[in-house]
Order: structure tokens, then sequence, then C-alpha cells
């Protein structure tokens, strides 16, 4: 069996419409940035637009029905969405500097390394921002 090629090296013009559409080679490709995840992968729901934009603008909603301070609340929302950071980082760590994972697109120990240390200060400085926010 042929290596997979990466799904950024397109060779020709119908390539990065299979790539698109994630077929590549009789392969599913990787997820292109601002293509939606949805589409092609199985999920058959559908919600109408009109439901999907009406959950979105619910918190807002809410806020303003409650009459709580809009900047507050803002501030509140952006530390309740740092908290997943760490739980997206370690594992992206972990997973980039495995060789049967990555193939030839492991990271070097070095990058992990940096990386580690970049991640270690972020987490530390959402603690803080946690504590900071809720306890301080």
């Amino acid at each position: 069996m042929a290596a997979a090629q990466h799904p950024v090296s397109a060779s020709g013009p119908g390539d990065l419409h299979r790539i698109r559409h994630g077929r590549r080679g009789g392969h599913r490709a990787t997820v292109v940035a601002g293509w939606p995840p949805s589409r092609g992968s199985g999920a058959h729901r559908h919600i109408p637009l009109f439901v999907r934009r009406g959950l979105t603008m619910l918190p807002a909603l809410l806020v303003l029905g409650l009459g709580l301070p809009a900047t507050d609340s803002l501030v509140v929302s952006q530390v309740v969405l740092s908290f997943g950071i760490p739980f997206v980082l370690v594992p992206l760590l972990l997973l980039t500097r495995r060789a049967d994972v990555m193939g030839s697109f492991v990271n070097s120990r070095a990058t992990t390394a940096a990386a580690g240390g970049i991640a270690a200060v972020i987490i530390v400085l959402n603690v803080y921002l946690l504590y900071v926010t809720f306890l301080g």
C-alpha cells in the first residue's frame, strides 16, 4: 500500500475537490478548515436554522432579561470558556509527540518541550484567572 499523501499536498486540479469532500485514494481526508464536519460525516439530523440561531442567542437574551451587567457577564463567560483550554492542549501535546500517530509529522523533543512549557504557563495563568474571577 502506498503511503497516503498529506492533505495539503494536492498535486492536481481535482485533488482539492477530493480532499474537501473527504476522498483521497479511498481514505477519508482530514477535515479542511471551514468545512462543517457534519457534511458527509453521517450526521443526518436537520435542525432548522431558526432553532439554531435561537439557541445561540438564548444566553445573551437571558443576561439582558435578568438585568445582569453585560460586561461582567461577558468576562465571566470568557473565563468559563478558558477553563476548557487545558483539556485541549494536553491531549494535543501528547498526540503530536507520538510517531505512531503523527508519522513523519511528529514533533521533535525540543518542540514538545517548548510546547509543554508554553502549555504549562497557559494552564497556570488560567488557574489564576479562575481564582481571581470567582474567589478573589
